[in-house]
Protein backbone atom coordinates (compact mmCIF):
# COMPACT_ATOMS: atom_id res chain seq x y z
CA UNK A 1 0.00 0.00 0.00
CA UNK A 2 1.61 3.65 -0.73
CA UNK A 3 1.30 6.27 1.24
CA UNK A 4 2.03 9.67 1.61
CA UNK A 5 1.24 12.79 3.85
CA UNK A 6 -2.04 14.88 1.77
CA UNK A 7 -2.23 17.91 4.44
CA UNK A 8 -1.19 18.85 7.30
CA UNK A 9 -2.96 21.69 9.44
CA UNK A 10 -1.25 25.05 10.05
CA UNK A 11 -3.40 26.76 12.61
CA UNK A 12 -4.28 30.51 12.02
CA UNK A 13 -5.69 33.57 13.07
CA UNK A 14 -7.89 34.14 9.89
CA UNK A 15 -8.65 32.49 6.59
CA UNK A 16 -8.69 35.44 4.39
CA UNK A 17 -5.87 36.58 6.08
CA UNK A 18 -3.58 33.49 5.50
CA UNK A 19 -4.21 33.07 1.98
CA UNK A 20 -3.68 36.35 1.00
CA UNK A 21 -0.02 35.33 2.62
CA UNK A 22 0.34 32.28 1.53
CA UNK A 23 -1.00 32.60 -2.29
CA UNK A 24 0.27 36.55 -2.74
CA UNK A 25 3.34 37.00 -0.61
CA UNK A 26 4.66 32.98 -0.73
CA UNK A 27 3.38 32.07 -4.19
CA UNK A 28 1.47 28.96 -2.92
CA UNK A 29 -1.41 28.03 -5.35
CA UNK A 30 -5.13 28.24 -3.28
CA UNK A 31 -6.62 24.16 -3.85
CA UNK A 32 -9.95 24.64 -2.19
CA UNK A 33 -11.73 27.11 0.12
CA UNK A 34 -15.07 24.98 1.21
CA UNK A 35 -17.72 26.19 3.67
CA UNK A 36 -18.46 23.53 6.33
CA UNK A 37 -20.97 25.78 8.28
CA UNK A 38 -20.63 27.35 11.51
CA UNK A 39 -17.99 29.92 9.89
CA UNK A 40 -15.64 26.79 9.18
CA UNK A 41 -13.71 26.07 5.82
CA UNK A 42 -11.72 23.59 4.57
CA UNK A 43 -9.02 25.45 3.17
CA UNK A 44 -5.83 24.17 1.31
CA UNK A 45 -2.89 25.83 0.22
CA UNK A 46 0.20 24.71 -1.62
CA UNK A 47 2.94 25.41 -3.42
CA UNK A 48 2.90 24.93 -7.42
CA UNK A 49 2.99 21.60 -8.59
CA UNK A 50 3.59 20.31 -4.71
CA UNK A 51 1.35 17.07 -3.57
CA UNK A 52 1.18 17.93 -0.08
CA UNK A 53 -1.18 20.89 0.76
CA UNK A 54 -1.16 22.89 3.78
CA UNK A 55 -4.81 22.80 5.60
CA UNK A 56 -5.17 26.62 7.00
CA UNK A 57 -6.87 25.90 9.83
CA UNK A 58 -8.43 28.86 12.00
CA UNK A 59 -7.95 28.94 16.17
CA UNK A 60 -11.31 27.60 17.23
CA UNK A 61 -11.12 28.16 20.71
CA UNK A 62 -8.42 30.01 22.96
CA UNK A 63 -6.42 27.23 23.73
CA UNK A 64 -5.78 26.89 19.47
CA UNK A 65 -5.44 30.56 19.80
CA UNK A 66 -1.83 30.10 21.62
CA UNK A 67 -0.29 28.22 19.18
CA UNK A 68 -0.92 30.54 16.14
CA UNK A 69 2.58 31.32 15.25
CA UNK A 70 4.19 29.15 17.82
CA UNK A 71 2.99 25.51 16.54
CA UNK A 72 7.14 24.14 16.87
CA UNK A 73 8.25 26.06 20.00
CA UNK A 74 10.19 28.53 18.14
CA UNK A 75 12.36 25.96 15.85
CA UNK A 76 12.24 25.67 12.01
CA UNK A 77 8.97 23.25 11.90
CA UNK A 78 8.54 23.65 7.52
CA UNK A 79 10.97 23.33 5.05
CA UNK A 80 10.03 24.62 1.43
CA UNK A 81 12.23 23.23 -1.14
CA UNK A 82 13.17 25.20 -4.50
CA UNK A 83 14.83 24.39 -7.36
CA UNK A 84 16.35 27.79 -7.71
CA UNK A 85 17.08 29.35 -4.47
CA UNK A 86 18.63 32.35 -5.54
CA UNK A 87 15.35 33.32 -7.98
CA UNK A 88 12.70 32.51 -4.96
CA UNK A 89 14.90 34.22 -2.08
CA UNK A 90 14.71 37.10 -4.34
CA UNK A 91 11.09 37.42 -5.25
CA UNK A 92 10.34 36.54 -1.60
CA UNK A 93 12.31 39.35 0.12
CA UNK A 94 10.47 41.77 -3.05
CA UNK A 95 7.37 40.51 -1.56
CA UNK A 96 8.20 41.03 1.78
CA UNK A 97 9.16 37.78 3.30
CA UNK A 98 10.58 38.53 7.03
CA UNK A 99 14.15 36.81 6.83
CA UNK A 100 15.70 35.87 10.09
CA UNK A 101 19.22 35.38 8.19
CA UNK A 102 20.88 36.07 5.52
CA UNK A 103 21.07 32.93 3.48
CA UNK A 104 23.95 30.00 3.87
CA UNK A 105 25.72 27.82 1.88
CA UNK A 106 26.27 24.62 3.04
CA UNK A 107 27.78 20.87 2.90
CA UNK A 108 23.78 19.84 1.63
CA UNK A 109 22.84 23.07 -0.19
CA UNK A 110 21.84 26.69 0.23
CA UNK A 111 19.42 27.87 3.13
CA UNK A 112 17.35 30.95 4.57
CA UNK A 113 15.27 30.95 7.56
CA UNK A 114 11.80 33.30 7.38
CA UNK A 115 8.67 33.56 9.33
CA UNK A 116 5.72 33.41 8.23
CA UNK A 117 2.68 36.08 8.41
CA UNK A 118 2.50 34.83 12.31
CA UNK A 119 5.83 34.13 13.01
CA UNK A 120 5.71 30.06 12.52
CA UNK A 121 9.41 29.29 11.37
CA UNK A 122 10.56 27.86 7.81
CA UNK A 123 13.25 26.83 6.05
CA UNK A 124 13.59 28.19 2.10
CA UNK A 125 15.67 25.46 1.37
CA UNK A 126 17.55 24.27 -2.13
CA UNK A 127 19.52 20.81 -1.83
CA UNK A 128 22.49 19.87 -3.72
CA UNK A 129 22.07 16.97 -6.11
Amino acid sequence: MAQYIASFALVVADYDEAIAYYTQVLGFELREDSPRGDGKRWVLVAPPGATTSILLAKAANDLQATRIGDQTGGRVGFFLHTDNFERDFAAMTSRGVRFAEAPRHEDYGSVAVFEDIYGNRWDLLQLKP
